[in-house]
């Protein structure tokens, strides 16, 4: 987003624009969720350019975004002069104790001759260990500044993944062999399609179950014969129960956060009562929170090549796994619920209609429940959304996975309230000739919190209620294709002509409200408090 804080920098873009692509967004939140979707697509860091004061704290949910799901990013906001610092300038505000707690460093350049030292040590440390967000503040002077003689620009940030202990490999390997239900749970940032599929590997080899955490669905090829589930909000409860009976626990990548954990009581803290084995990049979070039997300070993606080496010592079957399998296999058909327009019935259709490296992206809300339940992933990355459960990140998260990946189809999911929160990316969609396809789940009301309302407080709707434009018109009047379907016999024909519009689509969902989520009822709800 361009401000006037560091108009030095525009004006080098200008000579730039054969070597750098300068993606300009409509708001800083946005903005900082491009670079946060950028980030985990590649796994190199998304850039992003902020003004200081409304425009940094814009954009500070994306960096708090990115630091939960442990996304490589760089945001440079512009700051005051140096000769103005601490009167309380216009839009001044110390971005190095705000950002502290939501980045992984937060700093201020104050020579401009450190300049290629600032930056190169921003990207080192976004990608170093456990990937996160980096903030510079970049104060006008030291933008203009005029340094003598000659300047390196300095070497380019690199990777430097670290490589498990052979002793500790060798532990690993004598707990799984001992182990009758082992499960994996991967998660957390660092792995790339090596990664998955050397996971794949490993697990055939001995006879390990593999469970995703929230959100990471897309780590591990969903049609694996060892891939059972995903650690969502409100899990299946066959897999949940699965997880109460394994033996050994390892944990490859994954904080094992409150979310994949419901409240962290899937896996109790801080000693499990189930042998846990914790593969992580960052030494500070082993035993934060959990204790494991054997922690391991690894790189998840050299920890997966490592196992996928491994050869066991006796071939294991297990038919605990095959019932897990069919388990997670019987969950992905939909409930008969008797609804107009079913949301499970459109993500099925939409499933068998689209390529399978779809890129899906959501942000947050009850809705993105039928997406993990009923879309099974094969690709990494083919799912974008935020472990934060931030809202308004599915629709910029598109726009940027099409501007990375423009080959591939890219699908957004959001609800209405999501929707709009970020929904003015759609004019940097058009601006760029992003052709995605935009799902609005409607139902009138902000579900997620619904739901708990009328659990806890049944009958006494307050706060929740929206009332909300046409989201067609309003995304034909951005220039995009738009309709809007209110039962599933319509949803076919609708969704090609979204197909082959020549511009972006969007297909507004009229849904029952009734249908609060993928298990329950609103009525459902009322009835078990009485």
């Amino acid at each position: 987003m361009p401000g006037e804080s560091y108009l030095p920098v525009l004006d080098a873009l200008h000579d730039a624009r054969g070597e750098i692509d300068l993606v300009v967004c409509r708001q800083e939140g946005g903005a900082a969720n491009m670079a946060d979707a950028y980030g985990k697509l590649t796994g190199r860091p998304g850039v992003c350019f902020v003004t200081r004061g409304p425009g940094a704290t814009n954009a500070s949910i994306g960096v708090h975004t990115a630091f939960q799901d442990s996304t490589p990013m760089v945001l440079f906001v512009g700051q005051v002069g140096s000769d103005i610092k601490d009167r309380e300038g216009f839009q001044e505000v110390d971005f190095r104790a705000m950002f502290s707690p939501l980045a992984k460093w937060a700093a201020e350049i104050s020579d401009p001759a450190r300049i290629p030292e600032y930056v190169h040590r921003a990207f080192q440390t976004a990608m170093a260990g456990r990937p996160g967000p980096v903030v510079l503040a970049l104060p006008e002077d030291v933008l203009s500044g005029v340094v003598a003689g000659d300047v390196s620009p300095g070497r380019p940030a690199q990777l430097v993944p670290a490589a498990p202990l052979g002793d500790r490999i060798a532990r690993l390997q004598e707990m799984v062999e001992a182990a009758e239900r082992p499960l994996m749970i991967i998660g957390g940032g660092g792995w790339s399609q090596e990664a998955g599929r050397a996971t794949e590997t490993f697990a055939e080899r001995f006879g390990v179950g593999i469970v995703a955490s929230l959100r990471c669905q897309d780590y591990v090829s969903n049609s694996h014969p060892h891939y059972i589930g995903h650690l969502a909000i409100g899990a299946d409860p066959k897999l949940v129960k699965h997880l109460k009976e394994a033996d050994l626990l390892i944990v490859l990548g994954s904080r094992l956060g409150e979310m994949t954990t419901a409240g962290y009581t899937l896996v109790q803290p801080p000693q499990p009562s189930v042998k846990m084995i914790h593969v992580y990049p960052d030494p500070e979070e082993l035993g934060r929170v959990y204790q494991a039997d054997l922690p391991i300070n690894a790189a998840t993606g050299e920890t997966a090549k490592v196992l996928s080496q491994l050869t066991p010592g006796r071939e294991k079957k297990s038919s605990w796994l095959a019932e897990c399998r069919a388990d997670y296999e019987a969950s992905l058909q939909p409930v008969e619920r008797g609804l107009k327009l079913d949301l499970a019935d459109v993500i099925v259709k939409m499933r068998s209609r689209l390529p399978a490296d779809t890129v899906v992206t959501n942000g947050a809300g009850n809705y993105t429940g039928w997406v993990h339940v009923y879309w099974p992933f094969e690709t990494y990355r083919s799912q974008l959304a935020p472990t934060s459960g931030a809202m308004g990140y599915g629709v910029p998260a598109a726009v940027a996975a099409k501007l990375t990946f423009p080959e591939r189809m890219v699908v957004a999911f959001a609800g209405d309230g999501c929707f709009l929160m970020n929904g003015q990316e759609l004019a940097t969609a058009v601006q760029y000739n992003a052709k995605v396809l935009f799902i609005v789940v409607n139902n009138g009301m902000y579900g997620t919190i619904r739901m708990h309302q009328e659990r806890d407080f049944p009958h006494r709707i307050s706060g929740t209620d929206l009332v909300n434009p046409d989201f067609a018109a309003l995304a034909r009047a951005y220039g995009l294709h738009g309709e809007q379907v209110e039962t599933i016999e319509d949803f076919d024909a609708a969704l090609e002509r979204a197909l082959a519009a020549d511009t972006a689509a969007l297909i507004e969902l009229k849904v029952d409200p009734e249908a609060i989520s993928v298990r329950s009822t609103i009525t459902k709800l009322r009835e078990a408090k009485r």
